[in-house]
């Protein structure tokens, strides 16, 4: 891995090297090593880095240029996603149920064997899980957890890290009831990391990293949302006709 900075677990916690220094290809692999404690991991988000690596590896550092971001304003909803949000066919809950959603999300996808969170980062999300600063959003079918995501808050942004799906369409109710609550807290972005065709389908874009940076500036030292989040109520009890019109 050369051509990357190493860090090391003694170091400053928010030394990172500039993001402009990231390899281009791989997309954005900015440094390796350091820890998964807290305050490296939201020191990384303020800076637009993200923890990214598999079994086996070292802990990798990434900032991709571009970066796939959704503006709550802008989500988009197709007709088939509006006839599934209207049928409520999902339970959709906040922050009931992290450690499943997360272990969901670790299960290893059918085009690929592996999967990129460790034990070391479910257990490093979950403590930011119990200090307010990570969530989870859960959908539910007859009591069964079908569908979620998690991610990270801090100030009005949302780091989206992960998603899955069990059943036709439940990750995206589950993304599209999280981006309401948020529209309603006064959310300014969402960070996708990367695009991706399902992302785009609901209104995600690529940004140039250094847009990116300066939304994170301006918007990620504003008031934050900590503890346990709660949908409010006709959010969490109806399809919320307003939103669907």
């Amino acid at each position: 891995m050369s051509g990357i900075y190493w860090l090391h677990p003694y170091d400053d916690p928010d030394l990172f090297p500039d993001v402009e220094l990231a390899l281009e290809e791989p997309n954005g692999l900015l440094a390796a090593g350091g820890d998964l404690s807290q305050t490296r991991i939201i020191a990384a988000y303020r800076l637009g880095i993200f923890p990214w690596y598999s079994d086996g590896e070292p802990i990798l550092w990434w900032s991709p240029d571009p970066r796939a971001v959704l503006f709550p304003e802008r989500l988009k909803i197709s007709r088939s996603l509006k006839k599934t949000l209207s049928k409520k066919r999902f339970e959709v809950t906040l922050d009931t149920a992290f450690k499943d959603v997360i272990f969901a999300c670790a299960e290893p996808r059918k085009d690929d064997g592996g999967t990129w969170i460790t034990t070391e980062l479910r257990e490093a999300y979950y403590h930011l899980h119990q200090t307010g600063i990570a969530h989870s959003v859960e959908c539910w079918q007859d009591t069964r957890l079908v569908g979620g995501l998690y991610g990270v808050a801090l100030g009005k942004v949302f780091f989206g890290e992960s998603m899955f799906s069990r059943q036709t369409d439940a990750s995206k109710v589950a993304l599209v009831h999280l981006v309401w609550q948020l529209k309603r807290w006064g959310y300014q972005l969402i960070d996708c990391q990367v695009s991706s065709r399902h992302l785009a389908s609901l209104g995600a874009v690529d940004i140039r990293r250094r847009q990116f940076i300066a939304l994170l500036r301006k918007w990620c030292n504003e008031p934050s949302n900590q503890g346990n989040w709660r949908f409010d109520r006709d959010l969490e009890q109806r399809g919320n006709s307003e939103c669907l019109s």
